[in-house]
């Protein structure tokens, strides 16, 4: 009785190693998909250096992914900060609300105010990104 037992035991954790081979091997191809773009987005990420910060990952996530977009769109190698900048504005102004500012450059200094959780200084590649937002106020006539 005892050999019967040992036997079907063996066969038991044979065929649970075949039912765990085959859920890897039929992942879904969208979910293959999503892991080869996360891959590749944190290969493309990586010369991304935070200096300082007061904003929430997913900020933070959407401006390197932002800022990585436009450096890889530029067709010469010579990065354009004005227009860098302005486009890292535009974005958080449509996405996050209003008052979003903007230093691009490779050698600058700054001291500023900014709301509370809307302060990022990063660097990617060689180039410096200061990006912060203001409290609007309304005019009072």
């Amino acid at each position: 009785m005892e050999e019967a037992e040992k036997e079907l035991e063996r066969r038991s954790k044979f065929l649970n190693s075949l039912i765990q081979n085959k859920k890897k091997s039929i992942k879904q191809p969208q979910q293959q998909e999503q892991e080869q773009k996360q891959h590749d987005n944190n290969i493309k990420l990586n010369n991304i250096h935070v200096r300082a910060c007061d904003m929430s990952l997913a900020l933070q996530k959407h401006a390197f992914q932002c800022a990585r977009d436009h450096l890889d769109s530029m067709p010469s190698k010579k990065v354009d900060s004005k227009h860098l900048a302005l486009v890292l504005k535009k974005e958080f102004d449509s996405s996050y609300g209003p008052a979003w500012h903007c230093i691009v450059g490779t050698s600058f200094g700054s001291y500023v105010t900014h709301s509370l959780g809307g302060f990022l200084y990063f660097s990617i590649d060689k180039v410096h990104v200061l990006l912060f937002k203001t409290v609007v106020a309304p005019l009072d006539h």
